[in-house]
Parts: structure tokens; sequence; C-alpha cells
């Protein structure tokens, strides 16, 4: 299982389908309207197979830390919990899986490119879903 090095400070420049992928999952409108207008900036530090995320943005910081191969919860913005598992495939990409949805990062270039779709892993390597660069 190879990690690649995630490290660093990536602002997104660049959004498909986010207010789509925000409704499936949820999330309430003021969420939504919100992140329409609002590029978070996200902070990774990572230490082998430990990491600790910030996410920043006007109106809040939120700060996970987790594992490769290990449970963990993240509260979203608007509060709600759930749990996620964060594996990483041979190609050096760090996948998080939850009960509904999945988000895959990798690094292209100087860009990290997430994407996150409803379903598994094998339908998130689709073009289809919510894609950020960051």
């Amino acid at each position: 299982m190879l990690v690649m090095d995630f490290n660093g400070t990536w602002k997104v420049y660049s959004e498909e389908n986010l207010e789509e992928f925000l409704k499936l999952a949820g999330a309430p409108e003021m969420i939504v309207k919100m992140r329409k207008e609002v590029k978070p900036v996200i902070v990774i530090e990572q230490n082998g197979k430990d990491f600790t995320c910030t996410m920043k943005t006007p109106v809040c910081t939120q700060v996970y830390s987790f594992s490769i191969g290990k449970e963990s919860e993240v509260t979203s913005v608007d509060g709600r919990k759930f749990k996620v598992i964060r594996d990483s495939d041979e190609g050096g990409k760090l996948i998080a899986q939850t009960d509904k949805f999945t988000s895959v990062r990798e690094i292209q270039g100087d860009d990290m490119v997430e994407v996150c779709v409803f379903g598994s892993f094998k339908s998130c390597c689709e073009d289809e879903g919510f894609r950020v660069r960051m």
C-alpha cells in the first residue's frame, strides 16, 4: 500500500457538481448556499499513515485526524457525525468511505484532485460525481 505525500496547503480553485452532491448528501440549504460562494483552504499534515486535516472557511475551521486503515468519526459543518474508513490504493490515492459515499483524493502534478460519489470506490473512478481541484 503506497501513500503519496499529501502534505501542504491546498486552495480549492475548481468545483464541479458541488450543489447536487451536497443536496444528495442531505446538507441544509444554508450550507449548500454558503459552499457555492466559499472556496475552502485545506491544510494537510501527514506523518506516514497518520493525517491531520484542517479545513478553513470564513465561517468556520474544522480539524480532524485519521490513520490509514482505521475507522474515524467526522463531524460535518452542520453538525452531523459519520464514520469514515480511510485507505490507500496501489496508485497512492487516498480513499475515504462512508455508508453513503466514497471520496478519492490523488495528486496530479501540482494539484490535489478529489472526486466524491455516492456508492463504492469502483463508481468513484468514473467521471460522475463531485470533482474538486486544489
